[in-house]
């Protein structure tokens, strides 16, 4: 049958295809799979139905004209995000192919950044962390048309220069969501704890850690404590004190400025009395808490955080996910 000519079945015969199209149903295939338009556009410019566009693409489809492949690799992600999920009790994970040459923060981050997007509804408050990989989420992260969005800082900020600051991964990703913006104005360490409790007694303050209480949603990452991490280049501890939590408390992780150890339970670490944040105990609390992590460095202080039950949702990268994984 020639369906150059052929009648849709709505009464409309489609528009001739262009003369390098053998037919309408190749045209339409090409239109859908290579232009990308969308079936309603197809419909338009073929003057047609949008169900006799479905048609044509069925038919490309059983025909030969076009087949659908699904990459082996592809599968593989699949398979190691839902044993990840499994393994740790996560109600989702994402993995992303590991690149060796590609900055494994940014992918991250940009994957996260999906993740996240994708899950605000209306009313969200969601708090943010800080480090690399968070920044890099929020320089992905695409403008949202989800409406009354508050981003909320959930730990104190720091007296560093380094780019991945509390306050600017915050003010990033409020700005790229079209969000409202509070920023946690207050440092991440204080000198003693009495220091700190008078300080979270100021009105603006309690006001800020009720909102940090109410988030629906929070996104961090996990850090380990070696003299080149992310937690030392903050300058919130001193090296040497550092160098005594791993020593001493046998510190395997970080997350948010508090220590855990293999477990994922707290570790009483020489700064915890003075740090200003939100609480492990309090994150637990937050119904939507999504983790983006990976590299080998990070191997040990990712599982004490998955054991810890610090995440409900999880990205990482392949070679990430196949470590966590070979520990049975």
């Amino acid at each position: 049958m020639d369906r150059k000519t052929t009648s849709t079945g709505d009464g409309r015969n489609p528009a001739a295809p262009p003369p390098e199209f053998d037919d309408v149903v190749v045209w339409a295939a090409w239109l859908y799979y290579v232009d990308e338009m969308t079936q309603a556009e197809i419909a338009q410019h073929l003057g047609v139905s949008r169900a006799s566009v479905a048609n044509y693409l069925q038919d490309a489809r059983r025909s030969g004209v076009v087949t659908i492949r699904v990459d082996g690799g592809t599968l593989e992600h699949v398979t190691l995000s839902r044993t990840l999920a499994e393994r740790f009790g996560l109600a989702s994970a994402s993995v992303v192919p590991a690149l060796p040459d590609a900055p494994v923060d940014d992918r991250l981050g940009a994957a996260a950044a999906r993740v996240l997007t994708r899950s605000l509804v209306p009313g969200d408050i969601v708090g943010v962390a800080w480090g690399r990989t968070i920044l890099a989420a929020a320089r992905a992260a695409e403008p949202t048309s989800v409406a009354d969005l508050t981003i909320v800082q959930v730990s104190g900020s720091s007296a560093s220069s380094a780019d991945f600051a509390p306050e600017l991964c915050t003010t990033l990703l409020a700005n790229q969501l079209g969000a409202r913006c509070v920023n946690l104005h207050a440092p991440a360490v204080l000198s003693s704890r009495d220091l700190k409790e008078r300080l979270l007694e100021e009105p603006s303050l309690k006001r800020q850690f009720g909102l940090i209480r109410s988030a629906t949603k929070i996104a961090f990452g996990v850090g380990e404590l070696g003299p080149e991490s992310t937690f030392a280049k903050s300058e919130m501890i001193a090296a040497e004190t550092l160098a005594e939590a791993r020593r001493d408390f046998d510190a395997k992780g970080v997350i948010i400025g508090r220590m855990i150890d293999h477990r994922g339970a707290p570790v009483a670490s020489p700064i915890e009395d003075g740090i200003v944040g939100i609480s492990l105990e309090d994150l637990r609390r937050v119904p939507y808490r999504l983790c983006a992590a990976g590299g080998v460095k990070k191997i040990e202080a990712i599982r004490a955080a998955l054991a810890g039950g610090y995440a409900t949702h999880f990205v990482t990268d392949s070679a990430t996910a196949e470590a966590l994984l070979s520990v049975p």
